[in-house]
């Protein structure tokens, strides 16, 4: 009978989150998983999810203006390498 009784009382236990991306809310449940362990599991495939398609959808390159790559490329400072001198031995 404890055995049932715990069974019932663990089966309307659920991992629940909320994750705000920005101004976008999104809620996350556990909807499978008996043990607390196997819920976490299924909660983090579902916020990998949610956050793989927010990463996808808000990707927006930045442009980069030309004036910044060509300044850039004219500040180079090249630099002689230094060269080492051999030493003699003294014998």
């Amino acid at each position: 009978m404890a055995g049932q009784a715990a069974d019932s009382i663990n089966q309307g236990l659920r991992v629940k989150a909320t994750l705000k991306l920005g101004s976008e809310l999104y809620a996350v449940n556990s909807c499978n998983g008996n043990t607390i362990s196997n819920q976490l599991v299924s909660m983090k495939e579902q916020s990998m999810s949610i956050l793989k398609e927010f990463i996808t959808k808000h990707n927006v390159p930045h442009d980069v203006p030309d004036e910044l790559a060509e300044s850039s490329s004219e500040d180079e400072v090249l630099e002689k390498p230094q060269v080492k001198t051999k030493k003699s031995k003294l014998t």
